[in-house]
């Protein structure tokens, strides 16, 4: 019964989120899936490596077919999105954790960058709250 709660939560919260809170979603569940295809490397569950490095693949995937093309950001950001959907396929192919750290930092400073983004816009949008 509590899971299908925690599922009802979640669902929720993906289907009430703005752009740009879904879009942190996505690096936060890309770097999930890199921790835990690690993990699975380290136990050498091949198979748990390659679907959680394939979701991670996905996802970036994902950001790069909906970024909108014509932004001058976009010629900046889709060669880093390739190189770390790059170094996902080769960590997978080579067993390489190394590839799979270059991936996770890069996707790590996305994430935080993102995060100090919603957060000025929340700053401009809401104002800064009662200054003491």
């Amino acid at each position: 019964m509590s899971m299908n709660k925690y599922q009802a939560y979640q669902q929720n919260s993906v289907t009430t989120a703005s752009p740009g809170e879904l879009t942190l979603m996505l690096y936060n569940g890309c770097l999930k899936f890199i921790k835990l295809a690690k993990k699975a490397m380290d136990e050498s569950n091949f198979e748990q490596k390659n679907t959680n490095i394939q979701k991670a693949q996905n996802i970036i995937r994902e950001l790069m077919v909906t970024m909108d093309q014509k932004a001058d950001i976009a010629q900046q950001v889709l060669p880093l999105y390739d190189f770390i959907n790059n170094q996902l396929m080769e960590a997978n192919i080579h067993n390489d954790q190394s590839k799979l750290d270059e991936a996770a930092d890069l996707v790590t400073e996305f994430r935080d960058t993102w995060k100090e983004v919603i957060k000025l816009n929340r700053q401009q949008q809401y104002g800064q709250g009662v200054q003491s």
